[in-house]
């Protein structure tokens, strides 16, 4: 599985207003682990930066101006990106902004080349309801060191974002255990558990009540998919 997670940086706000993208970073995931594969790219927005997007970037149109324009780097971002699953967060903000810059074009807007696009703040909301859930506060959360991050960068933010995204998708299914055939006799031979006792310690009873309350929680969080709840109920 081929995913693309997706940032970009932007003169303003609002795309409908005239603002264009002057960042492009794109980080390249397979089958959830990270590849050497990256896109990144500064574009010349041929138009001033509001105040509001300069000091959350910092990015100028003097350091832009020697940078090609979107229409010389279309191409290259399009072959990249055609037929990922994008993970982008807050994705309508970016998906707008491309989209009306492969509009000028008379290009095919993103969906066209990206079927599935996966927004990890929706994610975020429905996972953690009522708290924060900006990219910072999503690294806090997991624990992802973001000290590099002063200001927003679409390359960093992309690679920072690929890590939240891991996180919160670690699936329940990685801590079930293969029970097929060992691919090592050798190795099994060498562990061999003949003669040894084991010591079962087993859970009071206020620690099965509180063990069923992390599954209820596990639960909510996953919207009935909590396959240790299941499995319980089962037996």
């Amino acid at each position: 599985m081929r995913q693309i997670v997706l940032d970009t940086e932007t003169t303003g706000l609002d795309p409908a207003l005239g603002h264009r993208v002057i960042e492009i970073a794109a980080v390249e995931i397979v089958n959830r682990r990270f590849t050497d594969k990256h896109y990144h790219q500064y574009v010349n927005p041929q138009r001033e930066i509001d105040a509001g997007a300069l000091e959350v970037h910092g990015i100028t149109v003097e350091f832009l101006a020697d940078k090609p324009k979107f229409r010389e780097v279309a191409k290259e971002m399009l072959e990249f990106i055609d037929g990922a699953e994008l993970i982008i967060h807050n994705a309508p903000f970016d998906v707008a902004f491309l989209d009306h810059e492969l509009a000028l074009l008379e290009l095919q807007p993103l969906g066209r080349y990206c079927p599935q696009v996966t927004d990890t703040l929706k994610m975020a909301k429905g996972l953690h309801p009522g708290k924060r859930n900006s990219l910072d506060a999503l690294c806090e959360r997991y624990r992802i060191d973001n000290a590099a991050r002063s200001l927003h960068g679409a390359l960093l933010d992309a690679r920072l974002l690929a890590e939240v995204y891991l996180c919160m998708t670690r699936g329940q299914e990685s801590l079930l255990i293969e029970m097929g055939e060992s691919s090592s006799p050798v190795l099994d031979s060498a562990f061999s558990t003949s003669g040894v006792e084991l010591i079962v310690v087993r859970a009071t009873p206020e620690e099965l009540v509180e063990h069923v309350r992390q599954l209820d929680d596990i639960d909510k969080a996953a919207k009935g998919a909590c396959l240790w709840k299941k499995m319980a109920s089962a037996g």
